[in-house]
């Protein structure tokens, strides 16, 4: 995270934060990235999901369309990244 933690980042992502919904959402993140960014954090998030329910990486394959070589890096970043996806899934299981 030291590489991208400074005080813009933070403004960001305070600003994020405010966001109250899903329709919020789309509309600041389309403000802000392009739809293939957009789809590649999705893809990226939904391989992460498979990969926690033990998927095999052929099925995410076909199911998300992802490479290998970036349903090798989101499983890196679940093995030892910063819990990131821990966050979202375990506060998204208590719902």
């Amino acid at each position: 995270m030291k590489s991208i933690k400074d005080k813009y980042t933070d403004e960001m992502f305070e600003g994020i934060l405010k966001l109250k919904s899903v329709d919020d959402c789309y509309k600041f993140f389309s403000d802000l990235c392009t739809p293939r960014e957009i789809k590649s954090m999705a893809q990226r998030f939904t391989v992460a999901k498979m990969l926690i329910e033990k998927r095999v990486y052929s099925d995410i394959v076909n199911q998300t369309g992802a490479s290998t070589a970036t349903i090798s890096r989101v499983n890196r970043s679940l093995e030892s990244g910063n819990e990131g996806y821990d966050l979202i899934f375990d506060r998204s299981d208590k719902k």
